[in-house]
């Protein structure tokens, strides 16, 4: 058995050992591969660098008067500019750029919302009171509800499907139907189906929230709640608030964040219910998500409930805020492609349309029930 390891070790490596004539460029072929490796590997900064440039023309044409007229801010344009690139010239600079895109409308977007706890504080935070958070139990539990139901029942969509369109409009949208997926393994064409159907409805909510405002009867902060326990995305929230004002915009990402803080029990319990549904196939645990910005959210909120940072510190903050959350809306708008949507089809469409009209007309009578109420 020695002679054997030593007659082999002579023969593949040792001394005195047949080598390939090659073998003295081995180390130039492992540099090339490893450059190779490299080139292929997608940088983020080309991407970054897209939605940035973006977000700056974004941050520029609100500041003319005509936009601040028409009530367009800069994080309005930039998703605008973003939608319009996103299904004209974004295509052919997917490949190079889509790292860095991907990267801003996730991440970005996360540490946005962290900054935007400069803006408010836990005396804000008691500002929604009870009715707050009563509101955004109901709207979690009747449109997931509704969403299972409507779409096994009626439209006859698959349970994964129906879930993860109801778990992106009940909660927070994308983020929402991303952290459900493991929950309900479902696959990726089904998790792409309900990221592109709630995220339309999202920004069409967006834009109409505003313009509805006028005629709904409600004050800046009934107005922020409104749009925070009914608008799909954290973005599109700070969005619709801004449009009416500051005021509007601190009560709508307050009560959006406090469903948003729903995602973690929401992913529990139904956890729980499918465990307990599928017990026969022995199914292993799914992973929790944990909306971490969330938490940081509320972590900067108490910091800045304590005034330590000097005033030009936070406004450099806040400045850094509004470029972030405009190139993750900028980012938003360059992967809002409508052929996906149509590749879609019809019916999870139509269930994300239902839930969205859901959201807006029963939860404008359950906010002004719930102030008539709660207060």
């Amino acid at each position: 058995m020695d002679l054997g390891k030593r007659c082999i070790g002579r023969i593949v490596g040792g001394r005195g050992a047949w080598r390939p004539r090659l073998r003295r460029n081995a180390p130039m072929s492992s540099t090339v591969q490893h450059h190779s490796r490299r080139a292929t590997t997608p940088t983020r900064w080309p991407g970054l660098a897209l939605v940035l440039l973006i977000a700056g023309m974004a941050i520029a044409l609100a500041q003319w008067p005509a936009a601040q007229a028409a009530g367009l801010g800069a994080l309005t344009l930039a998703i605008v500019i973003g939608m319009a690139m996103g299904n004209s010239v974004f295509p052919t600079l997917a490949s190079r750029t889509g790292s860095g895109v991907d990267m801003a409308k996730g991440t970005l977007l996360r540490l946005g919302i962290v900054l935007y706890g400069f803006r408010v504080t836990f005396q804000d935070l008691a500002g929604v009171g009870l009715a707050g958070l009563a509101i955004d139990l109901v709207v979690v539990t009747a449109v997931f509800s509704m969403a299972t139901w409507i779409g096994t029942r009626m439209l006859g969509l698959d349970r994964q499907t129906s879930m993860l369109i109801g778990a992106g409009s009940a909660i927070c949208g994308a983020a929402a139907v991303l952290a459900t997926e493991p929950v309900l393994r479902a696959p990726a064409h089904k998790v792409a189906v309900a990221v592109s159907t709630v995220v339309v409805f999202g920004t069409l909510g967006m834009f109409l929230y505003p313009w509805l405002y006028p005629h709904l009867g409600l004050d800046a902060h009934g107005y922020g709640l409104y749009a925070g326990s009914t608008l799909h995305e954290v973005a599109q929230v700070v969005v619709a608030g801004q449009a009416v004002g500051t005021e509007a915009a601190a009560s709508a990402v307050i009560e959006k964040m406090l469903r948003v803080m729903l995602l973690a029990p929401f992913l529990l319990l139904l956890g729980a219910w499918l465990r307990r549904r599928a017990c026969a196939r022995a199914e292993a645990p799914a992973r929790l998500t944990i909306p971490w910005f969330a938490l940081l959210f509320v972590l900067v909120a108490g910091f800045n409930s304590l005034h330590l940072l000097p005033r030009p510190v936070v406004d450099a903050l806040l400045t850094l805020d509004t470029l972030l959350l405009a190139m993750a809306m900028a980012a938003l708008g360059l992967r809002t492609h409508w052929g996906a949507i149509r590749q879609a089809g019809a019916r999870p469409l139509l269930l994300a349309a239902i839930l969205w009209l859901l959201l807006m007309g029963g939860g404008y009578l359950l906010n002004r029930g719930a102030m008539l109420l709660l207060g």
